[in-house]
């Protein structure tokens, strides 16, 4: 396609060919790769099935269209998450409006095998009559100021958050396999705890440690969420007292932190002998979650200790079991509850009351909190290719206790993503 001849003046009187310049942006995208060299880019077979999977949904649900905003989920359909809002009409028409960068986008998108537009973002005040439809927007997720001015713009009034959300909540093989390898790496992560931990070890190296495996493998920081406050700090590793310390949301296990603004997950508190250390850790894997809990002692635990994870790993197998039938998350719940209870733990199931969580699984994929939850209100199954880390634990005051993998439902049950039996319920140092 011919390009118009295009200047731009920088400072110092500069003029720059726009023309070549894009084809320098070009060339510097070609560097966009994973380890030795992969395309880690999402695979356009992948985009195609998902845009049409939505597109689908959306005219079942009686939507003309979805416009769909958040970074998420602008990875989710188009493969990046620029700067952009990116619309899907309900018979398939898929455009990208990006305000920044368009040369990124197009590459991020699969480039010239893009499945999807990808366009300069108009002006606002022609936005409506650019794309020729009244949207559905993401009203559940948005700040509302932000949607308010688009939906302003375009006279949208539908939601089509929980349309979004269903549709993420079965993942696709490849989306599968990326939790696979993710697992791989996490289990890397608890060897590296396993090698430098031990008595007099702080609870902030043992998380460094971790660290340094989770973000040479490719993690990129950020743990996303779909709850407010949207943040999490990634490692929880929590040792005796500190275990006990509870979180500023709704989560089993707190932790110190490393100071009041960091007010979660590991901080400087040290290993002492024959306390429990429950080491809870997260990797992202090309943006897709894996969560695993095992504990870790210097020394060894009392009885006592050691009945309390005997009894949460009991616990995980009547969730697992109830899930695996196909019944409904809030009836693993009610059972997964109830079986503690029985055990005399239902003071101190997923927190020390007042301050209990109460679920016992949370749903993951690009986020760490997808649905459905193993908890009240969710009155239906964990679907197929439903993917959900299962975590009951116990938390005292002198410390805290659990376990934790992620699964998978498939169509033969519920089936481990992560390392299972690959690593003891506890590890001692």
């Amino acid at each position: 396609m011919h390009r118009p001849l295009v200047f731009i003046t920088l400072r110092g009187g500069v003029v720059l060919n726009y023309r070549r310049y894009e084809h320098i942006m070009e060339d510097e995208l070609s560097t966009l790769v994973g380890p030795e060299d992969e395309d880690w880019r999402v695979p356009v077979s992948e985009l195609e099935s998902r845009q049409a999977d939505l597109a689908s949904r959306l005219k079942e649900s009686g939507h003309e269209a979805a416009l769909i905003q958040t970074p998420v989920d602008l990875y989710y359909y188009t493969g990046g998450r620029q700067n952009a809002s990116f619309l899907l009409t309900a018979e398939g028409e898929a455009r990208l409006f990006v305000r920044r960068s368009l040369s990124r986008a197009k590459h991020e998108s699969g480039g010239d095998d893009s499945p999807h537009t990808v366009e300069s973002f108009p002006r606002m005040a022609t936005f409506a009559e650019d794309i020729g439809c009244t949207p559905s927007m993401q009203f559940g997720e948005l700040p509302h100021g932000f949607a308010a001015r688009f939906a302003s713009k375009v006279n949208a009034t539908k939601d089509c958050t929980q349309i979004v959300h269903s549709q993420r909540e079965i993942k696709s093989e490849w989306e599968l396999q990326m939790m696979a390898d993710g697992a791989d790496i996490q289990l890397a992560m608890f060897e590296a705890v396993e090698a430098v931990g031990g008595e007099g070890v702080s609870e902030i190296e043992l998380v460094a440690a971790a660290e340094a495996v989770s973000r040479a493998a490719g993690f990129g920081g950020n743990v996303q969420m779909r709850r407010f406050p949207l943040q999490c700090d990634r490692g929880v590793i929590v040792a005796g007292r500190a275990g006990g310390v509870p979180s500023f949301f709704d989560s089993a296990i707190g932790g110190t932190g490393p100071h009041p603004m960091s007010s979660m997950g590991s901080g400087f508190t040290k290993i002492k002998a024959n306390e429990p250390v429950l080491v809870d850790l997260v990797h992202l894997h090309r943006g897709y979650v894996v969560d695993a809990t095992r504990m870790y002692v210097a020394g060894s635990l009392s009885p006592q200790w050691e009945e309390r994870l005997e009894d949460m790993v009991a616990v995980k197998e009547e969730v697992v079991d109830v899930l695996d039938q196909g019944l409904d998350c809030s009836q693993a719940w009610r059972q997964g509850l109830a079986l503690a209870e029985e055990l005399g733990h239902g003071d101190n199931l997923m927190g020390m009351a007042p301050d209990q969580s109460r679920f016992l699984g949370h749903s993951v994929g690009l986020q760490l909190d997808e649905s459905p939850v193993v908890a009240e209100g969710f009155d239906r199954p964990l679907p197929i290719g439903g993917t959900m880390a299962i975590e009951p634990k116990v938390v005292h005051s002198n410390g805290s206790i659990g376990s934790e993998d992620t699964w998978v439902r498939d169509e033969d049950g519920m089936r481990p993503i992560t390392m299972d039996g690959a690593v003891p319920w506890i590890t001692q140092w």
